[in-house]
């Protein structure tokens, strides 16, 4: 069987799993970039199973459509919206994902508050290039979160907040006051929580509901001070109007992990963005994640060749 694992931008998977089971009697094949079009479908033509990364190469209809060998998809994670997961199923393809850690991301959206409250990406570059202080921080202690989503991330994310001294409250479409006593979270309504939070934190699950959810109206309910940080889904906020809030200076800063195309071309104006913190969607990208991710993949194939498929996504 030939397996092709794609969109391994850092190198993680051959060295985060075991693959000499099936080295030895398949080929393996991995790919560092993401393509599209006609280079992604003279690629994958041969394979008859891949392996793909969450939410980088989109696995359409039009392309399974043109990948008559393809039997078997292996996802990271447990939910991939770049999958036409329809399209897989009408087509006879079997889609399986892994298990999926809920701290690496959380910790990473605490980091980047964390950086944006002292400044820290300003005042590290000075002292690089022969400065020295450049801004003035603010504490984490005493100043309000406010928590986009409290599902399983943004729980551990409020719990991390509060160990810092947060006040933490949450809004979100179906946050219920059971969820927020669970978490010891206050619970805003959505007027509330944009006008009162120091610090925002998106951790919703990407849908047509909360599209552009975060918008130029949100932004004028904003603190001129107040930073928000996106480690969830590019889509859920209004990118145009996120960096006219930051021109104008109508909230003080911003974090974002994620971005309508990846990787982001070199030339987007986003990357010219004043007060912008931006990194390469690192939010699950952690050594113990990959092990977890790649290897779990690697044995989902093995079980799949053997004829017994592990972790079936829903309705497969």
């Amino acid at each position: 069987m030939k397996i092709a694992i794609i969109d391994d931008w850092n190198k993680d998977a051959s060295k985060s799993a075991n693959w000499d089971g099936l080295l030895k009697e398949h080929q393996v094949d991995f790919y560092h970039d993401t393509i599209l079009g006609e280079d992604l479908i003279n690629r994958l033509l041969p394979y008859h199973m891949i392996g793909i990364m969450r939410e980088r190469t989109p696995i359409t209809a039009d392309l399974l459509d043109k990948l008559p060998n393809l039997e078997a998809i292996v996802t990271t994670g447990m939910h991939n919206q770049s999958i036409d997961k329809q399209a897989a199923k009408a087509r006879n393809i079997m889609v399986m994902g892994t298990h999926s850690p809920a701290i690496a991301t959380p910790e990473l959206a605490m980091t980047l508050i964390g950086n944006l409250a002292r400044n820290l990406f300003q005042n590290a570059t000075s002292m690089t290039n022969g400065g020295w202080q450049v801004s003035t921080g603010r504490d984490l202690a005493g100043s309000t979160l406010g928590i986009l989503g409290l599902g399983r991330l943004g729980g551990a994310l409020a719990k991390l907040g509060q160990a810092y001294g947060m006040d933490v409250q949450a809004w979100s479409q179906n946050l219920t006051q059971e969820r927020c006593d669970e978490m010891q979270v206050r619970y805003a309504d959505k007027e509330e929580f944009f006008k009162t939070s120091d610090f925002i934190s998106i951790h919703l699950k990407m849908s047509d509901r909360v599209r552009h959810l975060v918008g130029e109206p949100e932004f004028a309910l904003m603190k001129n001070t107040a930073s928000i940080v996106n480690t969830s889904r590019a889509g859920i906020i209004d990118t145009d109007a996120l960096i006219s809030a930051l021109q104008s200076g109508a909230i003080g800063s911003a974090a974002t992990d994620v971005y309508a195309h990846e990787p982001v071309p070199s030339d987007a104006i986003i990357r010219q963005t004043p007060n912008l913190l931006m990194t390469p969607h690192i939010g699950y990208v952690t050594e113990q994640t990959m092990k977890i991710f790649y290897s779990e993949m690697c044995e989902n194939m093995e079980s799949y060749i053997k004829g017994q498929p592990l972790r079936p996504l829903e309705g497969f």
